[in-house]
């Protein structure tokens, strides 16, 4: 594993050069099937020549200037076509500008080196996609594991060495389910951090972006990209000035596995050890959270609706993944007057949980579980249906109260699969966040134990 930050190093020190990043990253793209749609093999040649270039004449554009990133497939880049991973826009037309946020890291010298698979339309959190295949990770198992989703290219690439960072998106958990599976750390911004322009919207309310890496520096080094921003302004929190609050109505919940709930407790003890308020308390904003998404339905649906729903109806819909097309139509059901009382609801609760937890940061398993077996999902729709349900479960309740939240690993149960925490806070304090989850990256004995019950 080589770091953003890492790689940036040997740049620096010329130990490496961006035609040697490029050529190492194309040649692992083509022992990893499924990672992407497109690959921008081309302009990543062009772009990485004249990196070259410009540190060989000492004038590099940022200290990222020729590292490569992979891009999920609801990002405009000029030269290719934005399919979100749907067949239905095969032929959309091919993007004449990036998108603001790839604009900004070419500013800075950062290469695009393709568009990686997602879920199609980004409606699912477990990463399927019977049109262009479903990236896999390494896994220490025999049988196949689901990648994550909606990001699943976008986590695989990074865990798979392709590139050392990624990009994604998260309307409903999907950049942090991918990296709870995959052992990566991943950001969901607040989401007015970013700026949105050449992203395919799913819910506009919800829609957010963020970086996937092995490393929350790594993370908040391309958060600050991603910005136009060359030096990270954002510096680790003293420890001894944190706190946390565990939910304890989420860790009593039954179908929370006993390696993700283990090993949580024992990444927040080191915490507590090293000098962090550990709270174990009722947040109620989380618990009543959960009850309106079960009693009136999900937002991210409604809008998805309103966005894809003439082409769930028109003559391409029965091209669509069956399982992206049935949760579509189960979205037009839902009742006009439920999103007027999940808006004015949303709003009460996003006041409620700033009171609640008045400064201190919440804490959350990422999922209830670890990545579930690949086979009996793409064969079982309705196992398919409820576990994506509970894959999205914990990761919901953030994206509704718009609550930046980041998924760090936390160990691995007993037979080797990853497992993560997720550390949240309320709309907008996205830098005291990050902070926050740098001073936890220092503060934890890499790696936690594996849980052995």
């Amino acid at each position: 594993m080589i770091t953003l930050l890492q790689t940036a190093e040997r740049l620096r020190k010329g130990l490496t050069t961006p035609n040697e990043l490029i050529e190492s990253a194309l040649a692992a793209i083509n022992n990893s099937a499924h990672v992407f749609i497109t690959v921008l093999e081309q302009r990543a040649f062009d772009d990485a020549k004249a990196s070259t270039r410009r540190w060989q004449q000492g004038a590099p554009l940022s200290p990222f200037d020729g590292i490569p990133y992979a891009v999920k497939d609801l990002l405009d880049v000029v030269g290719s076509r934005t399919t979100a991973g749907s067949i239905t826009r095969i032929d959309a037309p091919i993007a004449v500008e990036d998108a603001h946020v790839i604009a900004a890291l070419s500013a800075l010298g950062m290469i695009p080196l393709g568009k990686t698979n997602l879920t199609e339309f980004a409606y699912s959190g477990l990463g399927l996609n019977p049109h262009f295949g479903t990236p896999t990770c390494d896994v220490p198992v025999g049988e196949s594991r689901v990648p994550g989703g909606s990001s699943s290219g976008s986590a695989i690439a990074v865990q798979r060495g392709i590139v050392s960072c990624s990009i994604g998106t998260d309307t409903s958990g999907s950049i942090r389910i991918p990296a709870a599976f995959n052992a990566l750390v991943g950001y969901k911004a607040s989401t007015g951090r970013y700026n949105m322009t050449g992203v395919h919207p799913l819910a506009i309310t919800l829609d957010s972006l963020g970086p996937l890496a092995h490393t929350v520096a790594d993370c908040v080094a391309l958060d600050a990209a991603m910005r136009g921003m060359q030096d990270v302004a954002i510096e680790a929190a003293d420890l001894s000035r944190l706190r946390f609050v565990i939910d304890d109505g989420v860790m009593s919940d039954p179908a929370l596995q006993p390696a993700v709930r283990h090993n949580l407790v024992l990444m927040m003890e080191q915490l507590r050890a090293a000098g962090a308020e550990v709270e174990r308390r009722t947040v109620l904003a989380v618990a009543r959270t959960r009850e309106l998404i079960a009693r009136e339905g999900w937002l991210g649906a409604i809008e998805a609706w309103r966005l894809l729903g003439t082409i769930v109806e028109g003559p391409q819909g029965h091209s669509m993944d069956r399982r992206v097309l049935h949760r579509l139509r189960a979205a037009k059901e839902i009742e006009p007057a439920s999103e007027s009382r999940i808006r004015h609801l949303r709003t009460e609760l996003m006041t409620a949980m700033e009171h609640e937890l008045d400064g201190a940061i919440l804490v959350l398993p990422t999922v209830k579980h670890v990545a579930p077996p690949m086979a009996s999902l793409s064969e079982d729709d309705e196992l398919f249906a409820r576990v994506n349900l509970e894959t999205l479960s914990l990761t919901m309740i953030g994206s509704l109260l718009d609550m930046p939240g980041v998924a760090i690993p936390s160990g691995k149960d007993s037979i080797g699969l990853a497992t993560s925490t997720l550390f949240a806070t309320t709309e907008g304090r996205d830098d005291a966040l990050l902070g926050a989850c740098l001073a936890i990256e220092a503060g934890l004995r890499p790696p936690c134990l594996p849980a052995t019950r």
